[in-house]
């Protein structure tokens, strides 16, 4: 059997709801090291296609392969193992626990899949000192800008060394600086070599942080293009 090179490989996806079909016939391949961007308007299947390669949900038909693992031969238990330990997700409204201070916030993703707390802690020190807002790690999300809840956000996603970072509209829910920061620290983990699928409407993410923009319309892929990064 030849090894598939590919992160990500979604094959003939289709996934309706009911009478809907949100998702027709997609075809999508992300390779290692890729920074792939998804944009389209409202309700054009862009959550649907990042919950079907995050394993959140099952395809109607087709198949869904992240690093080798058809997502829907796997059972609900098997797929959230799967995107505990191989996949991290970042997502417009950060999704911290607001009764935990930003070091155990980012921890807590580490133990849950095992680590003990002594070794999760230190690495989500670590991952926050690398994110600059090591000086922040007592502090409770509520008492934190929305740049700097961003940013434990994605210290969180990479606490277990994830093969793929999905970002639901990372700068959605940002003011303009705190976004230019977001869209640094997303470029910056692309040029170190993490792969990124990015869903966004924000056309100045794109241009910064993708290599590749995928456009959707109505369920389906209407355009791929490369995009030379603005500085």
């Amino acid at each position: 059997m030849t090894e598939d090179k590919n992160v990500v490989r979604l094959q003939d996806v289709r996934k309706e709801y009911g009478d809907t079909t949100a998702l027709d016939g997609v075809n999508l391949e992300i390779r290692a090291g890729e920074a792939v961007a998804v944009m389209g308007p409202s309700g054009c299947g862009k959550s649907t296609l990042l919950n079907m390669v995050a394993g959140l949900d099952r395809p109607t038909s087709g198949t869904v392969v992240v690093q080798g693992e058809d997502l829907g031969e796997l059972n609900e238990t098997r797929r959230a193992l799967f995107r505990r330990h191989r996949i991290g997700m970042v997502f417009q409204f950060f999704n911290l626990l607001d009764d935990l201070p930003a070091l155990d916030n980012v921890a807590l993703a580490a133990q849950l899949v095992g680590t003990p707390a002594r070794q999760a802690r230190a690495r989500a020190l670590e991952l926050l000192g690398e994110l600059g807002v090591a000086d922040r790690r007592n502090l409770y999300p509520a008492t934190l800008s929305g740049g700097e809840r961003q940013r434990v956000a994605v210290a969180r996603a990479l606490m277990n060394r994830p093969a793929l970072l999905l970002a639901d509209e990372p700068t959605g829910a940002l003011d303009s600086r705190s976004g230019e920061q977001v869209m640094d620290l997303l470029l910056d983990l692309n040029q170190i070599g993490q792969t990124l699928l990015i869903v966004t409407h924000d056309q100045r993410l794109a241009d910064r942080c993708a290599s590749r923009v995928v456009e959707l319309a109505d369920g389906r892929v209407i355009r791929e293009r490369a995009l030379e990064r603005t500085a």
